[in-house]
């Protein structure tokens, strides 16, 4: 088929190189000119494993192509909205570029094309965006197929993913929307993916639920850390002892610094927005406490850190090991780690920090600190290390090594990722999270 791509983003180009792999004919629309040229060259604009070679595949045969020019879509059969809805400045999702970004294509558009979006938007988006279409070019239909894209995996999730859902309209419209996306999805269908058909309001819900599910159960064990340290018991056995109860499951019972990224923070805030301008505010009142929870996190970090160091961080060198919100990705948008760094610097330690993919992307935010080029030199002399990312690098530092390098055999975990014993028998005082 041929396809278009609107927005060249984390979400976009991840599906633009991913749906050329599968076959497809896609156009991939940006109105970033640096965006666009990286991504003609091949360069990913961003760290993600597997997306340069998928995307050096998808340009080797041809089948795709990027340009800043709209009218290059005309054509397609079917166009997938996929740009960015940042939080806006009362919580709530910004949809300028959106409402933008199905304005240059109403032009472009004829009767039978299919309009997809992905961007996880307010409930009820899609409704006004669908009569949008539908007046401007008759016979054209939107639909939304949220994405569940994780990063680090999100190549992966793209082309297999866990289940599709398609929000559709009743009726031969819905029908024939629903045909034409099994023709984009062939492939993972045909594997076994399961496939949920459901309304648009419903298909809106689907990911800032999931999200707000799993914020949820981030911020439980982080509360059950707080209790944990207190009462001198283990989070970490906790977390094994009632994960094998199938009604709850291990999985995202990790405490530590907490979440970040581009979604779980900015879509539990914007769900709360939504919840109050539909008048149902108090259904999601518990996400504040959520939020509240994930927050104060970084200060407990910060706090450990001056405990650890005699009472005070200033003056002291500080190892800061991992920047971005999660490892294998360079994405530091409300970065629990980089928050911690920052706040360390602000209060006058001096910190030498390292992460394997997010230095660049982090000095755009935060200039004001030191970045170094390996984890060896930020360990070097180090009166405290603070492991906040748990990339498998620092998981498999030799902790015999480590403390040859540092000034002060002493390590706060954040991530509950080092082989505590291994680290305590190499002579280092280790501090967990909620152990």
């Amino acid at each position: 088929m041929r396809i278009s791509v609107i927005g060249c983003g984390y979400l976009g180009a991840v599906h633009a190189a991913s749906m050329a792999k599968l076959g497809h004919e896609v156009v991939a629309i940006d109105v970033d000119p640096g965006k666009i040229e990286r991504l003609a060259a091949g360069d990913a604009p961003f760290f993600e494993p597997g997306l340069p070679e998928v995307l050096g595949e998808a340009l080797a045969s041809g089948r795709i192509e990027f340009t800043t020019d709209t009218a290059a879509v005309a054509g397609s059969q079917v166009h997938f909205l996929a740009v960015g809805t940042p939080q806006g400045p009362t919580g709530a999702a910004d949809l300028t570029y959106v409402d933008a970004a199905v304005e240059a294509l109403l032009p472009y558009l004829s009767a039978g094309d299919l309009v997809v979006g992905k961007s996880t938007v307010p409930v009820g988006t899609a409704a006004r965006l669908a009569a949008q279409v539908s007046d401007a070019v008759p016979g054209a239909t939107l639909v939304w197929n949220p994405e569940f894209l994780r990063e680090g995996f999100a190549v992966q999730d793209t082309i297999s993913p866990d289940r599709f859902v398609y929000g559709v309209p009743d009726g031969a419209e819905g029908e024939r929307a629903v045909a034409v996306l099994d023709e984009v999805y062939a492939q993972a269908l045909a594997a076994g993916t399961p496939r949920l058909v459901v309304d648009m309001p419903t298909s809106e819900l689907v990911k800032i639920s999931a999200n707000a599910f799993l914020a949820t159960k981030i911020s439980f064990i982080n509360a059950m850390a707080e209790i944990a340290e207190v009462a001198g018991a283990d989070v970490t056995a906790l977390a094994d002892a009632i994960g094998h109860d199938d009604r709850i499951g291990r999985k995202f019972l990790n405490a530590g610094l907490g979440f970040g990224g581009g979604c779980l923070p900015k879509d539990i805030r914007a769900f709360q927005a939504r919840a109050d301008e539909l008048g149902v505010g108090e259904s999601l009142a518990f996400l504040a406490d959520v939020d509240a929870i994930n927050l104060r996190r970084r200060a407990h970090v910060v706090t450990l850190a001056g405990e650890l160091l005699g009472g005070s961080v200033a003056g002291r060198r500080v190892a800061v090991l991992g920047l971005a919100f999660k490892p294998n990705s360079d994405d530091v948008r409300d970065s629990p780690a980089l928050d911690i760094a920052a706040r360390l610097t602000e209060l006058g330690a001096t910190v030498a920090a390292y992460d394997p993919a997010a230095n660049h992307t982090a000095a755009r935010v935060h200039p004001e600190l030191t970045y170094v080029d390996s984890a060896v030199e930020a360990l070097r002399d180090a009166e405290l290390v603070l492991v906040l990312t748990e990339w498998s690098e620092f998981r498999e530092l030799d902790p015999t090594a480590v403390a040859e390098l540092v000034a002060a055999p002493v390590v706060l975990d954040g991530r509950n990722c080092l082989e505590r014993d291994a680290w305590t028998a190499a002579g280092f005082t280790v501090r967990g999270m909620g152990r």
